[in-house]
């Protein structure tokens, strides 16, 4: 089963203001570019914390905002399609800011889900989280994967094969 994409997450925030009746919404963000283990695992651990998880992926140029020209190496569109592909996701979307706290005023998640990267007191939508009364969750394992060290490790692994 796949989730339902929608791109634009004002769109969905109205979508879920009719489904969220008695359930409760997980929001997971990020760029979610060459997807691992770590991203898997995250996601998993924030479908178990509510009725319906959200996940939200920087838009392209967010992406190359925050990681730099050449990212992201998977295009917003097919990066949609894998996270929709995952166990447990019930929706797909994008955004556009830098931060997500536009994204979570619109959706209001019940809990909004961030990696062990952050601390609960450090993640940037904390305040926005709060004031409507949601929780912050930090998910996961231990940040020992992740795109940017995957693709450092792939260019360095681009050797020509040795030829007798």
């Amino acid at each position: 089963m796949s989730a339902q994409i929608v791109a634009d997450y004002r769109a969905l925030g109205a979508q879920l203001a009719t489904l969220r009746r008695g359930k409760s919404v997980a929001l997971a963000n990020g760029c979610f570019d060459v997807l691992h283990v770590g991203h898997v695992r995250l996601l998993r651990e924030a479908a178990g914390a509510a009725d319906l998880l959200v996940v939200a992926l920087n838009t392209d140029e967010s992406v190359r905002g925050n990681k730099g020209k050449g990212r992201p190496h998977v295009p917003l569109v097919e990066r949609m399609e894998v996270i929709a592909a995952l166990a447990g996701v019930a929706f797909v979307t994008s955004f556009p800011e830098p931060t997500a706290d536009a994204l979570i005023e619109a959706l209001k998640p019940e809990v909004h889900v961030k990696g062990t990267d952050w601390t609960a007191d450090a993640v940037p939508e904390r305040a926005a989280v709060e004031a409507y009364g949601g929780r912050i969750l930090i998910a996961g394992d231990e940040k020992t994967h992740s795109s940017t060290g995957l693709i450092d490790k792939l260019s360095q692994d681009r050797t020509p094969p040795h030829r007798d």
